[in-house]
C-alpha cells in the first residue's frame, strides 16, 4: 500500500464505455469526476468483467433493474487515489485500493445493524442508475476503498469484489474445519468459493459442471472435479455438509439439496429463475438450514488477508485481458472462447 511520490496529472475528461441498450456499447469522453465531501478520486487501473454485465449488456436489465439511461458497467474494480475531496487524509493521494462497490446510506435499521449489504437505499456501481467502472477515473466515498498490500497486484485487488461474494457465503454457510462441501458451478464464483472453503478449513470440495476446463481449475483449487454430465450428482455417492450453489439452475438446485446431510447448510449464490422446485421433505426430515446471499458486508479484510497470505489465488481465473476500447470483446468472449472464465479490463491502456 505504498504511496508513490508522484502522480500523474488528473485530466479534465475521460473514456468511458457506455451502454445505451441492448447490446449498444460506444467508448464516450466524459468529464472526470470532482472527488467530494469524505470521497476519493481512483485512477481505475482494473476491472473484472461479471455475469451482471454481461446480462446488462445483453438484455437491459436484471430482474427489475433496467437501463433506462446510458450506463457505465463494472463493478470489480481497483486502482490508485489521485486526489482526496475535503475531509479525506491527503495522505491516501497515491494508495493501491480495492473498490468496494456498494455505498450504503449508513442510517437506515439494516446500516444500524451491520447489513448494509441490505441497505434499501445502496447505490451499487453498474446497476441502473449508478454508472460503474469501466472507466477512466471513479470518485467512490473513502471508507469503500480499501488500501491493499504490495503483495497483492492490481488485478488481484479488482478481484477482490468476487472473492468477497465467496467470503460471505462461507460465512452464511458456516464452513469449518471438518466440513464437506459441494459447489455446484465452476463459473469464476465456483472456482473462488472452491479456494475459500478451502481456506476455511473445509477437508473435502466437490465442485460440479459440465464444461471440461473448468473441472480442470475445479483441480487446480485442490477441489475434486466431477463432470456431471458424465457421472450425475445422485450417482456420485457424495453427502456434504454444506452446499454452495452458484449455478443458478432451478433443476441443478433441487437436485444439489436432495444430497445435503442431516444438520446440513445451503446457500444460495447463483441468480437463476425466481422460483425453484425445493425438496421440501429434504429440508424438513434432515433439517437443513436454507439461506439466500446477496452481496456481502464486512468482508474486505479478510478477501485481503486471505490473498495476502497465499491461502487463496486469485491469477489463475484470469483468462483474458482488454483495453477500455476493447470492453465489447470482454463481455462478448465466454460466447467465443471455451476456456474464458474472467476477462479483466485495464482502463488506462
Amino acid at each position: 500500500m505504498t504511496a508513490t511520490s508522484a502522480q500523474p496529472a488528473i485530466p479534465a475528461t475521460m473514456r468511458a464505455a457506455v451502454l445505451h441498450g441492448p447490446e449498444k456499447l460506444k467508448l464516450e469522453e466524459r468529464p472526470v469526476p470532482t472527488p467530494g465531501p469524505g470521497e476519493v478520486l481512483i485512477r481505475v487501473e482494473a476491472v473484472g468483467t461479471c455475469g451482471s454485465d454481461v446480462h446488462y449488456y445483453r438484455h437491459g436489465r436484471i430482474g427489475d433493474f433496467v437501463v433506462r439511461a446510458p450506463l457505465v458497467l463494472g463493478h470489480e474494480a481497483a486502482g490508485t487515489v489521485v486526489a482526496c475531496g475535503p475531509g479525506v487524509d491527503p495522505r491516501r493521494t497515491g494508495r493501491r485500493v480495492a473498490i468496494e462497490p456498494g455505498t450504503p446510506c449508513g442510517t437506515c435499521g439494516e446500516c444500524r445493524a451491520g447489513r448494509y449489504n441490505l441497505c434499501p437505499g445502496m447505490r451499487f456501481l453498474a446497476t441502473p442508475p449508478v454508472d460503474g467502472a469501466f472507466c477512466a477515473y471513479l470518485a467512490v466515498h473513502q471508507d469503500f476503498a480499501h488500501d491493499v498490500p504490495d503483495s497483492l497486484t492490481i488485478e488481484d485487488a479488482a478481484l477482490l469484489e468476487p472473492l468477497s461474494v465467496a467470503v460471505w457465503a462461507c460465512r452464511k454457510a458456516r464452513v469449518a474445519p471438518g466440513d464437506r462441501v459441494l459447489i455446484t458451478g465452476a463459473g469464476p464464483i465456483g472456482l473462488i468459493a472452491a479456494r475459500t472453503a478451502r481456506a476455511f478449513g473445509a477437508r473435502e470440495v466437490l465442485v460440479t459442471d459440465v464444461v471440461p476446463h473448468r473441472l480442470e481449475l475445479a483441480r487446480a483449487a485442490s477441489a475434486t472435479a466431477l463432470d456431471v454430465s458424465r457421472t450425475p450428482l445422485p450417482e456420485a455417492g457424495y453427502t456434504p455438509t454444506v452446499l454452495l450453489e452458484c449455478s443458478g439452475v432451478p433443476t441443478v438446485t433441487g437436485e444439489a439439496i436432495r444430497t445435503v446431510g442431516r444438520a446440513g447448510r445451503v446457500v444460495l449464490i447463483g441468480m437463476g429463475g425466481d422460483e425453484i422446485p425445493l425438496p421440501l421433505s429434504r429440508v424438513q426430515n434432515h433439517e437443513l438450514e436454507l439461506t439466500g446471499t446477496f452481496r456481502y458486508a464486512h468482508t474486505w479484510p479478510t478477501a485481503i488477508a486471505l490473498v495476502a497470505s497465499g491461502a487463496v489465488r486469485l491469477d489463475s481465473l484470469v483468462s483474458h485481458r482488454y483495453g477500455l476500447a476493447e470492453a465489447e470483446h470482454a463481455l462478448t468472449v465466454a460466447t467465443k472462447d471455451a476456456t474464458a472464465v474472467k476477462a479483466v479490463i485495464h482502463p488506462q491502456r
